[in-house]
């Protein structure tokens, strides 16, 4: 294993590409060298705060440069493909803005090509890597919150309106991603529906259910047409349930002992054989850290070793057959649509 900085080329300087620039600038493990956006204005902003990096109209010299190891690419969705075959023919290593690819069959695609190439393929599905996930991924892990029975999440805001992709692709990729990684457990069938308020833009508004063979049920519900900003995700487990609020500055998770216990027991309530379960809550201390900065870690480790990323093509490609299969069901205003039509397999 090398001591020396990964080098690194970023393909887009817009809305998420500055945050990429600056994590790789400031860790050690890399160099950035190379930024290339189509506009004269993103150019030279990128130059402004970055006056040692080449920044160009195009990604040709960051493609050729052998001190670029890896590329990362923040684009819109629909180009992320293109870019991303480039880089692996010129042997580069890649980390993509989510989602991996704008459909299903581009995503198995560039799993493929880079499991050919033996190269890293990874996607910054960041949420994954803040702490209040991997908490909750370890309290998962450990039992203490007992079978999951659901999840339910909130990811609502003003705008921002995209013109790539609708507000299913923009926000609930978010907690499809969080789902993959929390449970190990692929869907069985999505339904979705949305309406879009815009005349010629897409869904800016969406109801999304996933269901599960385990009998989980998850719910999301995203909108950019909403008057307040909400990230909150209940789950519910047989023991105990978790609050999750991303918006939360102290104590984004609590964790309550609360839930039912069935009984034999005639009087019960209702003589339902439902009693309550009504105990304490904590809210554990969680260490301060920027999840980006998290992830370009993790990548420059994969790159390095050839371990498995937490947000590896296999799983990113997941998500994005989950996302395919809910735009289908939402175009047939919610009709369950089964996963197995999306079992594509890795070669």
């Amino acid at each position: 294993m090398t001591n020396k900085p990964l080098g690194v080329g970023l393909i887009g300087y817009g809305y998420w590409g500055p945050n990429l620039a600056r994590n790789f600038a400031e860790c050690a493990a890399t160099e950035l060298l190379h930024i290339a956006d189509k506009r004269p204005e993103q150019r030279e902003a990128a130059q402004r705060r970055y006056s040692s990096v080449i920044a160009s109209a195009d990604d040709e010299a960051m493609l050729r440069d052998t001190r670029v190891g890896a590329i990362a690419i923040a684009t819109p969705t629909q180009y992320h493909f293109d870019f991303a075959m480039r880089a692996f023919a010129a042997g580069k290593h890649v980390l993509v803005e989510k989602p991996l690819a704008a459909n299903a069959r581009e995503a198995l695609a560039l799993v493929n090509e880079a499991k050919r190439r033996g190269l890293t393929l990874m996607v910054d599905h960041t949420f994954i890597y803040t702490p209040a996930v991997r908490y909750i991924r370890a309290l998962i892990d450990d039992g203490e919150i007992g079978d999951v029975l659901y999840y339910d999440a909130t990811r609502i805001n003003l705008g921002l309106f995209q013109s790539d992709v609708d507000v299913i692709w923009d926000l609930a990729v978010h907690d499809v991603a969080i789902l993959v990684y929390l449970l190990g457990e692929r869907p069985s069938a999505v339904s979705a529906a949305g309406q879009a308020h815009v005349p010629g833009a897409p869904h800016n508004i969406a109801f999304m259910t996933l269901f599960f063979p385990s009998g989980l049920i998850a719910h999301v519900n995203v909108n950019w047409l909403a008057p307040v900003k909400i990230r909150r995700t209940i789950i519910g487990g047989s023991r105990k349930m978790v609050v999750y609020d991303d918006l939360e500055p102290s104590e984004k998770i609590k964790i309550y002992d609360k839930g039912i216990e069935l009984t034999d027991d005639p009087d019960t309530v209702q003589k339902m054989r439902v009693g309550y379960r009504l105990g304490d809550m904590r809210a554990p201390n969680l260490e301060p850290g920027e999840a980006l900065s998290a992830v370009v870690k993790a990548f420059v480790d994969a790159v390095r070793t050839g371990r498995r990323p937490d947000t590896d093509g296999e799983r990113a490609s997941l998500v994005v057959r989950i996302l395919e299969a809910a735009s289908r069901s939402a175009a047939m205003s919610g009709k369950p649509v089964a996963m197995a039509e999306y079992a594509l397999e890795v070669a």
